[in-house]
């Protein structure tokens, strides 16, 4: 089991936060993708982070959008498409996204709409 799964969601969304704002984007947008990827209302987002929730609960919980096997590319070196484990693919779409964001790509193509 990767260590990244019983890291605290809450513990890294600041550095996901920082990274977009640093880039420009806000960390309304990033609650935005994330809403996206995991169905997570704002409310639920909130409750995840109070709770200091897991990767694995965390993902666990969500509603994945049909679209995120859309998501393609490359993070940290491994092509997204390609992760076996459910788990890390579904982190690896999120980090992707994180990505694109901070990149400056249009919200429209990041929400694969």
């Amino acid at each position: 089991m990767h260590r990244i799964y019983s890291t605290a969601f809450a513990a890294v969304y600041p550095l996901y936060v920082t990274k977009v704002e640093r880039k420009g984007r806000t960390a309304a947008e990033l609650d935005q993708v994330i809403e996206w990827l995991t169905g997570f209302d704002d409310a639920a987002l909130k409750q995840h982070l109070a709770e200091h929730t897991t990767f694995e609960d965390f993902f666990a919980d969500a509603d994945l959008h049909p679209n995120a096997t859309l998501i393609t590319g490359v993070v940290c070196g491994v092509r997204v498409q390609e992760v076996e484990d459910p788990l890390m693919r579904r982190i690896r779409y999120l980090d992707k996204l994180v990505d694109e964001l901070a990149k400056g790509r249009p919200l429209e193509k990041i929400l694969r709409t």
